[in-house]
């Protein structure tokens, strides 16, 4: 993300760092905000309950984006996307009754109750977050995106480290393997949030999210070589109706309410909002899950 705050810094358009933070900064600062807190109240909760309780409930951030882009992106849905939606969630139950018989649920924890209930409001920030990252990458940049996150995201979690685990971080046996472990894994989120731009760009937030349900998988088949958990055919299933729910959600377009140049005011809220004549009516045909070839930063409305 310091590779980003770069190029923002040293633009010398219109779009420049100092900008973007005179004109929304204290969004992004929110964002920034929920981001964090969201990735810390899902890792935190494996502290108090089990592997499976935040399996489970992590799906929680999929109705949650749902609701957000119905209402705030005004995205709308057909009756095979809630199908292929309800497919997944299928698959995802597969998973989790795999890892009750064959007793994968670590993490037993000490308050089951507290670890799902952050869980919970973790997923749901996920899915405020998610929401906004949609709107911002399809109306203004992916490249803006994540340097305001990589910027508000960094001085919140320094913040937070300092405050609430300084104690746990002196208590770290400091040696080569756990700082591999730790490059590993700041390799891992490097990725993924440099990626997930480009593909909720291409598709969705709920498409996404649907995809990362095949995370735990992979964690297995992973696990399978590390720590020889025991193997089940219903992993094998369960990855297979996932990918049947996301073939399902992905073979019909979604489509906005009204007319999306309403989102412009994103990029100028103290000017003036210039309406665009129409000579016709508006073509409600704006497509978030096509996967087809980008040739420019900014989305195209058609109207007709």
């Amino acid at each position: 993300r310091n590779l980003i705050q770069c190029l923002l810094i040293f633009d010398t358009g219109e779009e420049n760092l100092l900008a973007i933070l005179k004109r929304r900064w204290w969004k992004y600062m929110i964002l920034g905000l929920i981001d964090i807190e969201a990735n810390y109240l899902v890792i935190k909760a494996y502290q108090y309950t089990t592997l499976t309780s935040v399996q489970l409930l992590d799906c929680f951030v999929i109705p949650v984006v749902l609701l957000l882009s119905w209402f705030f992106l005004l995205v709308r849905y057909k009756a095979v996307h809630f199908i292929g939606v309800g497919v997944c969630l299928l698959g995802m139950g597969c998973m989790v009754g795999a890892d009750v018989l064959v007793g994968r649920q670590q993490g037993a924890g000490e308050n089951k109750l507290l670890g799902d209930l952050l869980v919970l409001a973790g997923a749901t920030l996920y899915g405020i977050s998610n929401v906004c990252e949609e709107f911002i990458v399809k109306n203004l940049s992916r490249v803006e995106f994540l340097g305001m996150i990589g910027l508000f995201g960094s001085f919140f979690s320094g913040i937070q480290l300092a405050i609430m685990e300084h104690k746990e971080l002196l208590k770290v046996p400091w040696d080569w393997q756990i700082g591999l472990l730790y490059v590993g894994f700041s390799a891992c989120m490097f990725g993924l949030y440099s990626f997930m731009p480009v593909v909720i760009k291409r598709t969705s937030a709920t498409a996404v999210n649907l995809s990362l349900l095949t995370a735990d998988l992979y964690s297995l088949f992973c696990g399978l070589f590390l720590f020889h958990y025991k193997f089940s055919g219903l992993y094998l299933l369960s990855f297979f109706t996932i990918i049947v729910g996301l073939v399902f959600y992905s073979s019909t377009s979604t489509y906005i309410a009204q007319d999306p140049r309403v989102y412009k005011q994103f990029r100028n809220p103290t000017g003036p909002v210039v309406d665009t004549p129409a000579t016709g009516p508006l073509e409600p045909s704006v497509t978030y899950t096509s996967l087809g070839q980008e040739t420019e930063e900014e989305p195209h409305v058609r109207v007709a």
